[in-house]
């Protein structure tokens, strides 16, 4: 099994035994409930299920003091009214008896976990825990929390398994200050959290949870906070900060482990964080991230006090773990003036210290924030109408959630090939299915019948071996699909595979096309159909649904465009279904291809078909369109023929949800790739909002 699950049904044992209005949110429903919806939806079925142990002393001390080690532990023999004096030392914290029991076992289970993914025993996994732990600190409890799972498990992977590089990402919608304090002046961690701060008039009320807050010594840039000055964030707003902070430092950083604070307090209808995000935006997130550290994710629970909509986050966060494709996000992908402003003083903070940011930009300023702290308002406004607006808001979107739960269900067929005749010498996935079909003759001879490069039998045979895995694709019987065509009618079969998509009812289709692979002449620019190449040194937007840009020659400019560029157009558009082309000679590695099959497997659902070219040594011709005319484009041959196979199953093991192999070192963009990355921004940001990262954008734009 892939995904494990860590739980024990002792961590519901603690509850609070006195009035307490904030506290009374951390509740042991919180767990039974997740454990409920994940057995109802059969994922944890589907998961290797651990028994969640006690972390030992020795190991709460990789973080805590002796001295709070000891003070948890005697809290087990306190009187109820001893217990609530003891409390109340401490910021937004309970004890019961069964605390310290409890606390153990949340740190304990964070460990068996990393142990799993480590020693490879699984690829990723979640542990169910409770109390949280993201803001205890060396000698303090806070915040509900009272052992820092997520930084003990840090410094154990660094300890016993020797790791050099890890990656805390915080999504909960507190600030994690107690995983900040650990590792602040620590390079080997690269510690990003968002959290609501309101100009920091929202709890924990710390200037040090501000944008230029950045760490400390050797940690300078190895800390970055992302703080919401206003509540009602959305799907578009998450995935900007993914897409303009993490995912370029990440890749920079290159991670060894990614860890997850997974606090689903961020999520819609939760009292805490009156954010608008919907369940299906954690599963792109956690998609996201399996990109990196060859897809060792670890996820551990931090805070979500919403029942409902912490179960299903916490679901579609263990389907994206599972392989499962992502639901379509809901929502405008646009994000808000707010959220752009965050995102602009937390690159321009951490400019001076990641490349990755300085090559985007041509110049970022940290400018003074816009509003200061006017007193400390309480975090929570369940009394007010702001939240009564918003817990309406939550149940009618939550309902929207479990419609299109519904109509989306996971397809029989997660990863399906045709591949005939490279498939003797792939090496795939068990349960990769490879397709022996092929669309009925006449209709595969009638689409035939349009390009005179699919006359010969070979391209016929190819041609309905195509249609047919697509059309599984669009009947909702298979996520993802790779198929292989003859260099001579692979545009032709592009085109034929783009009409067909249309006539069957795509409404949004995005066609990436890598390589020597034209776009129809006839192809009309009505926003049906997004097309991206990504060919030589061309860099243009003919409109903003035809945009080409260059084939960098470095891992740095590949990367740049693929987060800059291609991922943000790609949510932006909101595609049903994903044309993946590499056409002759397309000049990606297998390391970069794969990475940009795997960053495309989110933005449609998980529907997406790869198209691989075939080729034989002696080299053959690809046949393209200007004007209406089919042009001949000679080419060199990039791969020797043994190779094919190889890229082919590297290909359908990303779309099956394996992780790409990674880059290599990160180095820099050329300075052309740069200036062509600036200049399709410029023209295209007025139009395709999720390339922002600054508010309006000044410009003419497209039209």
């Amino acid at each position: 099994m892939r995904t494990v699950l860590v739980y024990h049904e002792d961590m519901t044992a603690a509850r609070l035994l006195w009035d307490d209005p904030q506290c009374k949110i951390e509740c042991p429903e919180r767990l039974t409930t997740i454990l409920g919806r994940l057995q109802q939806r059969g994922l944890e079925q589907r998961c290797l299920r651990l028994t969640a142990r006690e972390a030992s002393e020795t190991e709460l001390g990789l973080v805590h003091s002796p001295e709070y080690v000891a003070l948890l532990r005697g809290t087990q023999a306190l009187s109820t009214e001893e217990l609530q004096v003891l409390s109340g030392q401490f910021d937004a914290v309970y004890f019961h008896p069964a605390t310290f029991h409890c606390a153990r076992l949340a740190a304990g289970a964070g460990l068996q976990l990393v142990d799993a993914v480590l020693t490879g025993a699984v690829r990723n996994g979640l542990a169910l825990v409770r109390p949280p732990g993201h803001h205890s600190q060396r000698a303090a409890a806070n915040g509900f929390c009272m052992f820092n799972n997520v930084a003990i498990a840090a410094k154990h992977a660094q300890r016993e398994h020797g790791l050099h590089r890890i990656l805390i990402v915080d999504w909960d919608i507190h600030h994690g200050q107690g995983i900040q304090y650990i590792f602040e002046d620590d390079p080997s961690v690269l510690y990003f959290s968002w959290h609501r701060y309101e100009h920091g008039r929202f709890w924990p009320y710390l200037p040090e949870s501000n944008a230029d807050a950045v760490g400390q010594g050797r940690g300078r840039g190895f800390t970055v906070n992302l703080p919401w000055n206003q509540v009602g964030m959305r799907n578009a707003d998450y995935v900007a900060a993914f897409l303009h902070v993490l995912l370029p430092l990440a890749f920079e950083f290159d991670p060894e482990l990614v860890l997850v604070s997974a606090g689903f307090d961020s999520a819609i209808g939760d009292p805490e964080g009156q954010m608008q995000a919907t369940p299906e935006c954690f599963a792109h997130l956690t998609q996201l991230l399996q990109v990196l550290a060859g897809g060792r994710v670890c996820a551990m629970l931090e805070g979500g006090y919403h029942l409902e909509s912490l179960s299903e986050s916490v679901c579609m966060t263990v389907q994206a773990l599972l392989g499962d494709p992502a639901l379509p996000l809901s929502g405008p992908m646009v994000p808000l003036h707010s959220a752009l402003e965050s995102i602009q003083r937390v690159r321009a903070a951490q400019a001076p210290h990641w490349m990755s940011l300085q090559q985007q930009d041509s110049a970022l300023v940290l400018s003074p924030s816009t509003c200061s702290p006017e007193g400390r308002p309480s975090p929570l406004l369940s009394g007010g109408p702001e939240f009564k607006a918003s817990a309406a808001q939550a149940t009618v979107a939550l309902s929207a959630f479990l419609d299109q739960l519904h109509l989306h269900p996971v397809p029989p067929v997660r990863t399906a090939v045709a591949l005939t005749p490279l498939d003797a010498a792939l090496v795939l996935p068990p349960d990769v299915l490879c397709q022996e079909g092929s669309s009925p003759k006449e209709e595969t001879q009638a689409w035939a019948r349009l390009h005179e490069a699919l006359a010969k039998d070979e391209a016929v045979t190819a041609l309905g071996k195509i249609l047919y895995l697509l059309d599984g694709i669009l009947d909702g019987q298979v996520s993802r699909g790779l198929a292989a065509t003859p260099a001579p009618a692979a545009a032709a079969i592009l085109d034929v595979a783009i009409r067909h998509s249309l006539s069957q009812g795509t409404q949004r289709l995005l066609c990436v096309a890598v390589g020597q692979l034209d776009r129809p002449s006839d192809l009309a620019d009505d926003g049906r159909t997004l097309w991206l190449s990504i060919r030589g040194k061309e860099a243009a937007a003919l409109s903003m649904f035809h945009v080409s840009m260059p084939l960098s020659e470095t891992s740095g400019g590949f990367l740049n465009f693929a987060l800059a560029l291609v991922l943000p157009l790609a949510y932006g558009f909101q595609p049903d279904l994903v044309l993946l082309a590499f056409g002759p000679a397309h000049g990606l590695r297998d390391s970069q291809a794969a990475l940009l099959a795997a960053l495309l497997r989110a933005p449609a659902g998980g529907r997406v078909l790869a198209l691989l070219v075939e080729v034989s040594l002696a080299g053959r011709c690809a046949v393209g369109w200007q004007t209406g005319i089919p042009v001949t484009h000679h080419y060199t041959l990039p791969l020797a023929q043994e190779s094919l196979p190889q890229q082919a199953g590297v290909l359908a093991q990303v779309l099956h949800g394996e992780a790409p192999p990674g880059l290599g070192p990160f180095c820099m963009a050329s300075p052309c790739d740069k200036q062509a990355l600036m200049h399709l921004r410029k023209q295209l940001e007025p139009q395709w909002k999720m390339l922002q990262v600054a508010g309006e954008t000044r410009g003419h734009g497209l039209h």
